[in-house]
């Protein structure tokens, strides 16, 4: 089903791209992009505070299938007036200033990405967190003004890695040490046995504030494949 929506995606909403954070999820995709040869553009996002593991999988994956993933980086006038004016670390103090920080490093450089895209693919599973429990698998994104593919949505974190191991899919090393979400480097830490997926992401924030103003959908798509 995750192939047959990935291919879907390229036949109604072309031009496509596909954001990876080169966590889990992604790497499941993008084999499945690249092993069916899917015309849908792969690009990621440097923050500018992501670990070392991060950037190792992306070299591994480049490697692996034989293509450039391309990177966007924040603009550096942004970064610098947010250091400037709230800290290097200002995010920890305020939800407002971690969204700050967030949609410097993060949304704008997605802005940038998306640029001419109708339809954008996501690795994102409705079981992660409360914030994504009503995915579905095309939903229109007010704030891009696209469609949202979410291929993955119906997966299980069992299922992802039995398709990591089975595939032999190079995966973020960090995943192994106890963090099954990864993003930047201060602002993600090691979940304990029993802990949600999500746990280790803004931990100092309540459930409910933990999305960095990527994902926000204002309504859903019907197709005929019932769902």
């Amino acid at each position: 089903m995750a192939t047959r929506l990935l291919t879907l995606a390229t036949h109604e909403f072309s031009p496509v791209a596909f954001s990876t954070s080169l966590g889990a999820e992604d790497m499941v995709v993008l084999d499945m992009i690249a092993s069916n040869d899917l015309d849908i553009e792969v690009f990621t996002l440097d923050t500018g505070r992501l670990q070392q593991e991060t950037y190792d999988v992306l070299t591994r994956a480049e490697k692996r299938y034989g293509r450039r993933i391309r990177v966007y980086t924040p603009r550096h006038d942004l970064v610098e007036a947010f250091v400037n004016s709230r800290g290097i670390n200002g995010f920890y103090d305020a939800i407002d200033n971690r969204k700050a920080c967030c949609h410097a490093r993060k949304v704008e450089p997605l802005k940038r990405a998306l640029d001419g895209k109708k339809g954008w693919v996501t690795g994102l599973r409705a079981e992660q967190a409360a914030t994504r429990a009503g995915l579905k698998p095309f939903a229109h994104d007010h704030v891009f003004d696209l469609i949202k593919v979410n291929p993955l949505i119906n997966w299980s974190e069992r299922e992802i890695w039995t398709y990591i191991r089975a595939n032999g899919v190079p995966y973020n090393a960090l995943h192994d040490r106890g963090y099954p979400s990864i993003g930047c480097a201060p602002c993600t830490r090691a979940i304990q046995p029993g802990e949600d997926v999500r746990a280790g992401r803004w931990w100092w924030e309540t459930p409910e504030t933990k999305e960095c103003g990527l994902h926000a959908v204002d309504g859903q798509l019907k197709r005929k494949m019932g769902t």
